[in-house]
């Protein structure tokens, strides 16, 4: 079965966005994350009335802000006679559920008197925060089981706590035949007893998904047990959501991966096998893209996929360059990978979208940003196909500690070397003296080690 978050109209025609940030916080910060959110509500199709932006002294336990800021943010969504409002910040179910209630109704003077004006002609107030957007975005793009199923494990995480909030109509007919042992179901109310057997489901759910979840971890292990016997190394593509890791992952493989420019679009793990100009095989995997203020849930129901970057040899992380987040956007994803474990990985960090950098601005941007990370980068542009050459180099540099270049004589009674070389190996040139063949070749180390006594 596969519960919903909660029941909401199919669409949302106009939104109040509303982010409350505190006296410490950067204004520039809150207006940036405060514009991502914007992007992400436009990507579900939600019409947007009024962005607002609030500074509010400390956070408050019922609304996050005090009682005058909140009928300020009430009276204006009845002004914009909006459909719903949607928080920057996160909201616990408990702030979520008081915040629906309060915008019921609102008070105002006209002609002297208080008038109470209804929400939305009798129907539910709806209020959401970022992670709810969020995973209605990932429950759109999810496509493959894996994908669905961590989604939904998600999704139920989060809906869970909020279930208290969601049979108030069925609570509320309580009395009947008493309060005592013998009341039964009246004296308790149905929705006591509806909540309590959506709640087991939910928990039968969540377990069932972690036990699918678990199996489909497994099959990745054997996958990748069967490339670490081959040899042959990993390559996580990583990065901000729609910096173009897919568009790359395309570009250079040819893999057909969708490369929209929407938030979110990939949320399926794709793995390639390409050939480096030095000869060595390289599987490169794209993983779901990073933001900041990724529930904490959702990176651990994504870890069996974001897993590949903690296993990769190395990790290629693409950053828009065009953005002026672009560092902010850098940074969050490397703190995501510390919190995965694989800040100590290997990287390169290749700055696409270079096409959008106007010419003039361009080299001077592109070594200002170079100059703040720690790890070894280059400029490309995926639009263009620019860079492509300097990002397999830099790829090749990555595993230069694999492999070795050296001539071997190798008697042609066995050849059975030579094709090994062939098949593991990139073989560079080829010679005939005698009965010897004179080979040329780029090995890996560990091969290249047992053929020491043929080097020349």
């Amino acid at each position: 079965m596969s519960f919903e978050i909660r029941e909401k109209p199919e669409k949302f025609e106009r939104a109040l966005l509303v982010g409350l940030g505190l006296p410490g916080e950067s204004r520039r910060e809150r207006a940036a994350l405060l514009a991502e959110l914007e992007d992400l509500v436009c990507n579900l199709g939600i019409g947007i009335a009024e962005v607002r932006l609030e500074f509010i002294r400390e956070m408050q336990a019922k609304f996050l802000c005090g009682i005058g800021k909140a009928k300020e943010i009430r009276d204006l969504a009845h002004e914009l006679n909006a459909d719903c409002v949607i928080f920057d910040n996160l909201l616990a179910p408990s702030q979520q559920r008081e915040w629906e209630e309060f915008l019921e109704w609102a008070e105002y003077e006209e002609d002297g008197k208080t008038v109470r004006r209804e929400w939305k002609k009798g129907e539910a107030a709806v209020v959401m925060d970022r992670e709810e957007i969020i995973l209605d975005i990932f429950a759109r793009r999810a496509r493959t089981r894996e994908a669905v199923l961590q989604v939904d494990l998600a999704r139920m995480q989060y809906a869970l706590p909020r279930m208290a909030g969601m049979w108030k109509h069925l609570d509320r007919q309580r009395g009947g035949s008493g309060g005592g042992k013998g009341g039964g179901a009246a004296a308790r109310g149905e929705g006591e007893k509806q909540i309590e057997v959506d709640r087991r489901l939910a928990h039968e759910r969540i377990e069932n998904i972690r036990d699918e979840l678990e199996v489909v971890r497994r099959q990745r292990g054997t996958q990748r047990k069967e490339r670490n016997r081959q040899g042959i190394p990993t390559a996580a593509i990583v990065g901000y959501t729609n910096a173009g890791k897919s568009s790359l992952l395309n570009l250079i493989t040819g893999a057909g991966v969708l490369a929209q420019n929407i938030l979110f679009a990939t949320l399926d793990t794709t793995s390639r096998k390409i050939e480096l100009p030095d000869g060595q095989p390289l599987v490169l995997t794209d993983t779901v893209g990073f933001i900041r203020n990724l529930p904490h849930r959702l990176v651990e129901a994504f870890k069996s996929t974001l897993e590949e970057a903690t296993l990769a040899d190395f990790l290629i992380q693409v950053v828009d360059a065009s953005d002026r987040e672009a560092l902010r956007h850098y940074e969050t994803t490397c703190e995501v990978l510390a919190e995965l474990g694989a800040q100590d990985k290997p990287m390169v960090v290749v700055w696409n979208k270079t096409d959008l950098i106007p010419e003039e601005q361009r080299d001077s941007v592109l070594e200002s940003l170079s100059t703040k990370v720690q790890c070894p980068s280059l400029s490309i542009s995926v639009l263009e196909e620019r860079g492509m050459p300097d990002l397999l180099a830099a790829c090749v540099e990555m595993l230069s500690h694999r492999v070795t270049t050296a001539r071997y004589r190798i008697p042609l009674a066995e050849s059975r070397i030579i094709a090994i070389m062939h098949r593991d190996g990139k073989v560079l040139n080829t010679e005939y003296e005698g009965n010897d063949a004179l080979v040329d070749a780029i090995l890996p180390r560990e091969f290249a080690a047992r053929l020491e006594s043929y080097k020349i």
